[in-house]
């Protein structure tokens, strides 16, 4: 019940953020009916669980996203200088890393993250092996050897949500 409560939230406060209307009774009905049948649609379709609405990651996530932005922001800046050099310094590398997350939403969190970021990409993700990620250079697969992503994607994960997710 507490996540589909979260989740009408988050869709209302979504659909008045988008909208951007706010002086018309008319359409805050018709949004509001919108979303009541999309949390309606998604229950009946079993989607509303720790994965689909993961209201643990709670104030961690608002953490991690700034810094997932400016991560974000200095590897375009790192990557635009590799390819408007006369002669593009690139050395495009496969690494593999381990996550060090324990449920399958931090390890998707951790591997999106790394292809947000540009220059890596995720291309598998495999429980015995670890992470197979395609670097632009080698200093971008360092960067993504030092783990520093690695361990703040598993600093969103929590106990309770491990302990839905059926690990400890």
């Amino acid at each position: 019940m507490t996540r589909s409560l979260g989740l009408l939230v988050v869709l209302a406060a979504t659909w008045l953020l988008l909208s951007g209307i706010y002086d018309h009774s008319l359409l805050y009905w018709l949004g509001g009916g919108s979303v009541i049948a999309c949390v309606v649609l998604a229950i009946r379709m079993d989607l509303v669980d720790h994965e689909g609405v993961p209201l643990d990651l709670g104030w961690r996530i608002l953490i991690y996203w700034p810094w997932l932005f400016w991560e974000i922001v200095k590897a375009n800046i790192d990557v635009v200088g590799r390819l408007l050099r006369p002669t593009p310094a690139i050395s495009p590398t496969l690494i593999r890393t381990m996550p060090l997350q324990r449920t399958d939403l931090g390890k998707v969190i951790y591997g999106n993250s790394i292809t947000l970021t540009p220059g890596t990409f995720s291309i598998d993700i495999d429980h015995e092996h670890g992470i197979l990620v395609h670097a632009l250079s080698k200093e971008g697969a360092e960067g993504v050897l030092t783990d520093d992503m690695n361990r703040r994607c598993a600093g969103l994960e929590s106990r309770s949500l491990r302990e839905e997710a059926g690990v400890e």
